[in-house]
C-alpha cells in the first residue's frame, strides 16, 4: 500500500467517526426530552386541571347521597332519601356560591353514582371538606359521622379503602365546627326554628367515605321529636331544611378559616 492510499483511507475513517459523534448539545435535548414525552403520556389531554388543594382555592365538596336507581330510605310525604340530599345540596351550593366558596358536587340530577366514583371525585377535587349529604326518618335532629378509621400518617400512595384515616384528625375537626354552628341555630318561634337541632356525633365505616382523601363528614337529616319522643317537625320541612342549610354554611364559613391557617394538610 502506498502513501497516498493510507492518507485517503485514514481520511475516510475520521469522515466516518466524526459522522457517528452526536453534538453534547444534541444530547442534552434528547435527555429533557424524554422527561416531557413521559410526563405528557402520563397526562392525557383533556385533563381536568386542578380545583383545590393545588390550585389554591377554597373548595366544597357537596356529595348528595343515593340517586337513580338507589332511591335511599323511604321518608315522610313519600318522599324519596335521594331527592330530599339532592334539594339540600341544591340549596347549600347556592348559599356558599353566593358566600364566594367554589363548590362541586357529586350529582346535579337524580343519576346513579356508585360509593367509588363519589370517591374519586372528591379526591380529584382536593377539597377543604366533603360533606355527603343524608337523611332518615329514625333518631332526631342532625347526625354526624366520622369514619371509625384509626388515624394514620399520611402517605404518597394512600391505599384506597383506607385513604380516610390519613385525615380523620381534621375530619373530627370539621365535626366540632359543624356541631357547633348547630347548637346555635335556635331562632324564630315555630317548632322547626325554636330549639337548638339535637347532634349525634359518631364514628362508623361508610363506604365512600374512608376513600376520600379530605376533611370528610358524613351528614344525616333525621325529625325533631318532642318530649314524648313523637315526630314534631318532620324531614320534609322547607323551614327545618333551610334551617339546616344555613347553619352548615356558616359551618364550611367558619371552616374556611382554619382552611386559610393549616391549607389542604391531614
Amino acid at each position: 500500500m502506498n502513501t497516498g492510499q493510507t492518507i485517503r483511507r485514514l481520511a475516510a475513517a475520521a469522515i466516518a467517526i466524526a459522522a457517528l459523534r452526536v453534538p453534547a448539545s444534541a444530547v442534552g435535548q434528547q435527555t429533557a426530552a424524554a422527561p416531557q414525552a413521559a410526563a405528557a403520556k402520563a397526562k392525557p389531554a383533556g385533563s381536568p386541571a386542578p380545583v383545590g388543594a393545588e390550585s389554591g382555592r377554597f373548595v366544597v365538596l357537596l356529595d348528595a347521597a343515593h340517586g337513580g336507581d338507589d332511591a335511599g330510605a323511604h321518608l315522610a310525604n313519600s318522599a324519596a332519601e335521594k331527592t330530599v340530599t339532592l334539594a339540600l345540596s341544591v340549596r347549600l351550593r347556592s348559599l356558599l356560591a353566593a358566600r364566594g366558596v367554589t363548590v362541586v358536587t357529586t350529582r346535579e340530577d337524580n343519576s346513579t353514582l356508585d360509593a367509588d366514583a363519589r370517591a374519586l371525585k372528591a379526591n380529584r377535587a382536593a377539597p377543604a371538606a366533603c360533606l355527603s349529604l343524608h337523611a332518615t326518618e329514625s333518631g332526631e335532629g342532625v347526625h354526624l359521622f366520622v369514619s371509625s378509621l384509626a388515624p394514620a400518617a399520611a402517605a404518597n400512595f394512600a391505599a384506597w379503602k383506607t385513604a380516610q384515616a390519613a385525615w380523620v384528625t381534621r375530619s373530627l375537626s370539621l365535626a366540632s365546627t359543624v356541631n357547633s354552628t348547630l347548637e346555635r341555630s335556635a331562632q324564630g318561634d315555630t317548632p322547626a326554628e325554636a330549639v337548638a337541632i339535637p347532634v349525634l356525633l359518631a364514628r362508623t365505616s361508610l363506604p365512600g367515605l374512608d376513600s376520600m382523601s379530605c376533611p370528610a363528614l358524613g351528614i344525616e337529616l333525621a325529625p325533631l321529636r318532642s318530649a314524648d319522643g313523637k315526630v314534631s317537625v318532620e324531614v320534609t320541612d322547607a323551614s327545618y331544611e333551610s334551617r339546616v342549610v344555613d347553619a352548615l354554611a356558616a359551618a364550611v364559613l367558619s371552616w374556611r378559616g382554619d382552611w386559610q391557617t393549616k391549607g389542604h394538610q391531614p
